[in-house]
């Protein structure tokens, strides 16, 4: 299988407000295309949204946020340029022969030999989503089930008719705007820990302000509840960003959330360490969630050997073909997998929820989940929904916190071969 050309474009989208984590703010998130021309000048369109900050943050600190961006983009062109000049029988083929030499080009281009896999990954979500496209469409394929691989459908064989809709609570999101959260029937709430307060990298800082932000936070909660987690309580799902130096600081963190009652609502407990500290964690008390650290499948079951006890999935980060190939693993491992946004647009959105709507549901939730957030963060976000193929379906809105999913998104699979 082949295309006969490619092509390029991208958008810049402003974001609502200065976006906080990884101790970096980001402003805009470049939204990118990659277009193949199909035999008889047939077009398939795959996008994608750029987060150098998210994918490797030494990148982010190094450039300006443009330039940074800049350079995702050249990887995606030249990521367009390989598939063009290669025959492939499938995508997750296709990825597993471009993604080397798209991740060399990406370390020349920033200048970084030590860059993460991640950066690679995420500036090849468009091509690799263009590349599913041009495959369904030779094959015939038109619905998200008859697409998943033959020996990926055990993982993804869920089939929920609601998600929970998973809210992002940044650095600088004030106590009004979580009220507000809290008020609008959110139920499943993710925290950004690992703050540098003053900017001087201060861990016994951010150990401090993490303490104060999760007892402010868990006060705001109160007694709130919720029909679809098994205890009735509201789940927390801390994401650290790689923050914590040490076993020892973290440990003093979640004795923190002992005491005040709030380790037992600790869901998820995500990248509390960096990727390159290989610990064991199985005696961490908190359900640890790896993210960036899981670039690959191989990355992954290190991981899970490590005692991580849940996978983050992004389709929409890291591609769909990493995402079946990691999905696939941790059902063999009996490791639960959800999906994480990147601040997506939201046709990604649909991406990522056909993957959270197949997933079997996380320990103690009655139903599936998924993080959303770009409602909160895109300036424009009403005309970026305006501009969704199936635009007004009940299945985009966020009702009480939750998707409902009805049998119109599955005939539909989100409305994805609808920008074909």
């Amino acid at each position: 299988m082949n295309v006969a050309s490619s092509d390029n474009n991208f958008t810049r989208e402003p974001l609502s407000q200065p976006f906080g984590f990884k101790g970096g703010y980001l402003s805009e998130l470049w939204q990118s295309e990659v277009t193949f021309e199909r035999a008889g000048g047939k077009k398939v369109s795959g996008l994608g949204t750029q987060s150098v900050l998210w994918s490797d943050s030494s990148v982010f600190t190094s450039n300006t946020e443009a330039g940074g961006n800049s350079m995702m983009f050249l990887a995606t062109v030249y990521g367009a340029k390989l598939a063009a000049d290669t025959d492939w029988e499938n995508p997750i083929e296709l990825l597993d022969e471009i993604l080397p030499e798209v991740y060399e080009y990406a370390k020349k281009v920033t200048m970084n030999d030590k860059l993460r896999l991640t950066f690679a990954l995420n500036a090849l979500v468009a091509l690799d989503n263009a590349a599913w496209l041009h495959y369904s469409a030779e094959k015939g394929v038109d619905s998200f089930d008859d697409m998943i691989p033959n020996d990926c459908k055990p993982a993804l064989s869920s089939r929920h008719g609601a998600l929970a809709a998973i809210p992002l609570i940044s650095y600088n999101v004030s106590k009004k705007k979580i009220a507000g959260i809290l008020d609008d029937g959110f139920f499943f709430l993710k925290i950004k820990i690992g703050s540098d307060p003053d900017g001087d990298g201060d861990r016994e800082k951010m150990l401090r302000w993490d303490m104060a932000r999760l007892s402010e936070i868990h006060e705001m909660v109160g007694t709130k509840s919720t029909p679809h987690t098994e205890t009735g309580n509201i789940p927390y799902y801390l994401d650290a960003n790689g923050r914590y130096d040490t076993k020892e600081r973290l440990l003093r963190f979640l004795d923190h959330a002992e005491k005040i009652g709030a380790l037992e609502r600790i869901a998820l407990l995500e990248e509390p360490f960096p990727e390159e500290m290989e610990i064991d964690v199985s005696d961490i008390p908190a359900r640890l969630a790896a993210d960036e650290s899981a670039h690959s499948a191989d990355d992954a079951e290190k991981r899970m050997q490590m005692g991580y006890g849940a996978i983050a999935l992004k389709p929409i980060a890291k591609t769909t073909s990493m995402s079946l190939k990691i999905a696939k693993l941790a059902a063999e491992k009996n490791v639960p997998c959800f999906c994480a946004d990147l601040t997506v647009n939201p046709i990604l959105v649909d991406w990522n929820k056909n993957f959270a709507a197949r997933l079997a549901p996380l320990p103690g939730m009655k139903i599936g989940v998924m993080e959303t957030n770009g409602h909160q963060n895109y300036k424009n976000w009403d005309a970026m929904m305006a501009a969704h193929p199936c635009a007004g379906a009940d299945w985009l809105k966020m009702e009480e916190g939750v998707f409902t999913l009805t049998d119109d998104f599955y005939d539909k699979s989100g409305g994805i071969f609808s920008t074909a």
